[in-house]
């Protein structure tokens, strides 16, 4: 299974084989983008389309977000990037959720 890190340069690797926008100039459109696919995927979910192409629009997200982090910090290595944020989170107590409002509610 690919790494983030291993992901982002597919993606740099597609987007220069495609002659899609390789600058930092196209950073703002590469995270609008992935908004809109964000929200075709909510659409697909909405109307009940086949869960594949849902998860498909999913993975676009992905790519434009791995095609954005790229430009923006191009030393950032994602994969101790998400290890840490995950570790942060991990380490948080609820705030929301179920687990939340059930805390709250059984007064602790």
């Amino acid at each position: 299974m690919p790494t983030l890190e291993e992901s982002k340069k597919k993606v740099e690797e597609l987007v220069k084989a495609k002659g899609f926008g390789n600058s930092p100039d196209d950073i703002a459109n590469k995270l609008l983008f992935a908004f809109i696919e964000l929200g075709e995927a909510g659409d697909s979910w909405k109307k009940g389309k086949p869960t594949d192409e849902t998860i498909e629009e999913l993975i676009d997200v992905i790519f434009y977000v791995l095609d954005a982090s790229r430009l923006i910090a191009p030393d950032a290595n994602l994969d101790e990037v998400f290890n840490k944020k995950w570790t942060k989170n991990m380490g948080r107590g609820y705030q929301y959720g179920e687990g939340f409002r059930s805390k709250k509610s059984s007064g602790s």
